[in-house]
């Protein structure tokens, strides 16, 4: 980075130590509050400038007479893009300040989503998504270089899951929005309104985030709480270089690879239902777009509440063990997908407590697993981490974007299910291998009292 021009987006350098613990306190109670909601809320935005594609594709694909297949690979260079940019970005943000990295982002998708808005081709289409796609992949690495510098390891499971209902919030209210406006004012509004509100995310964004503890004076939060010092914190992590850290505790790490493949079949799911759900509900079930559209909105409501469940289980009941709580949540959606794939169901509530059960179970997962890979490495290794776990998510799209358009337009629908049922028992069975995993620790202790927030 040239210091003069991009120095702003440098990780922000420790202040001067505050010696008070009561305003030590008082302050870690405050900041952590502000930069769980300011995460929370700014990320909600990035889901408003990438899921409205999900609800216009019906109507562009009559407008424009598109097959499903080329929709599909839209959705699949979408995806890759994305995966490779959080990855990339993962590394970034770890040595980036992620105010100013986050909101950047995110002002960057919202002017693509307005471009989209005003393009009447396939091109064109494809063009501005993997643009889309990129820009996105700067949201999630500082939400998870923030969230790893500001909770501890035994805490992070709720918090992260806290931070991740934004996926679910995002886009039920843009499936929601976007329903009304595709009815009302035709389908380009789906992508000029939501970068509106995106534009309004971009400020909230500067305004409330902040960098580590440590750039406002305050101790590293393990000191704070009285956890287990983080590696990373330790004599013998600061004598590591931050490429032997990703080299030792990611890329060598055999859990870290379990993981990844499992999230890879975790997003199958999640993705299927989000992309082709509408779709899906309007041709196999013949419900309308609205009615449609109110049940992949509801089946995001419902992933808030089993992400913040699993959250506090994988905290309070297994002590920071992902697997075992990913695990059991992604057995139980296999089993609703097999019921929904077996006993097709025509009225709308039928339906939609199917979906709306597969979407608690398997935000699960999708949340927790990169919680799981965040605890394997030190914290300052934490957006890498998930980044390299977040990469295998959307490399599923070339399954469930293009390789689903491929199989439904050639096959039906019936296969289409089929390989949702296959991929939760394959993700299930990479999970349980991680069923006695632990979070990384020192083995040094801090001999300061715990102050919880």
């Amino acid at each position: 980075m040239h210091p003069r021009i991009f120095g702003f987006l440098s990780v922000s350098p420790d202040a001067e130590p505050i010696s008070d613990p009561r305003l030590v306190r008082d302050l870690y109670r405050y900041w952590r509050l502000r930069v769980l909601y300011a995460t929370t809320i700014g990320y909600v935005a990035f889901y408003f400038v990438r899921k409205s594609l999900a609800v216009a594709m019906p109507v562009i694909e009559e407008e424009f007479q598109i097959p499903k297949s080329q929709l599909g690979l839209m959705i699949t260079l979408f995806g890759l893009t994305y995966g490779i940019s959080k990855f990339v970005n993962g590394f970034v943000g770890d040595r980036s300040n992620p105010r100013y990295f986050m909101a950047i982002g995110l002002l960057a998708s919202a002017l693509v989503n307005i471009f989209f808005g005003l393009s009447s081709g396939i091109v064109a289409f494809c063009i501005f998504w993997i643009l889309n796609g990129w820009f996105q992949g700067m949201g999630w690495a500082p939400c998870s270089r923030t969230l790893v510098n500001w909770f501890s390891s035994t805490e992070r499971g709720f918090k992260f899951s806290i931070c991740n209902t934004s996926v679910s919030i995002g886009s039920a209210l843009v499936v929601f929005l976007n329903g009304y406006l595709i009815v009302k004012y035709g389908w380009r509004h789906c992508f000029f309104v939501p970068a509106g509100i995106a534009w309004i995310g971009f400020l909230f964004i500067l305004n409330r985030l902040r960098d580590r503890p440590q750039s406002l004076g305050l101790p590293p939060v393990e000191q704070y709480t009285g956890d287990a010092l983080d590696v990373g914190d330790t004599k013998d992590g600061k004598g590591m270089t931050y490429q032997q850290i990703v080299r030792q505790y990611i890329f060598l790490n055999p859990s870290m690879w379990l993981l990844c493949f499992a999230q890879f079949f975790v997003y199958v799911i999640r993705y299927t239902i989000l992309d082709w759900g509408t779709t899906f509900l309007k041709e196999a079930r013949g419900l309308e777009i609205l009615q449609a559209s109110w049940i992949i909105g509801g089946y995001e409501v419902a992933g808030v509440a089993g992400m913040l469940i699993g959250g506090l289980v994988m905290d309070k009941l297994f002590k920071g063990n992902g697997g075992k709580t990913c695990a059991i949540y992604l057995g139980l959606c296999t089993i609703c997908i097999l019921f929904f794939w077996k006993f097709p169901i025509q009225t709308l509530i039928g339906n939609g407590i199917l979906l709306w059960s597969t979407g608690f179970l398997v935000y699960g997962p999708q949340c927790l697993i990169g919680v799981a890979a965040a605890n394997m490495v030190p914290k300052n290794a934490g957006a890498a981490a998930v980044g390299l776990t977040g990469l295998f998510g959307y490399l599923s799209t070339v399954l469930s974007g293009w390789g689903l358009g491929f199989i439904v337009q050639y096959l039906g629908w019936d296969v289409g299910l089929r390989i949702l049922v296959l991929s939760g028992i394959e993700g299930t069975l990479l999970l349980l291998l991680l069923w006695n995993s632990k979070p990384l620790v020192s083995e040094e202790t801090n001999d300061q009292n715990a102050r919880e927030a």
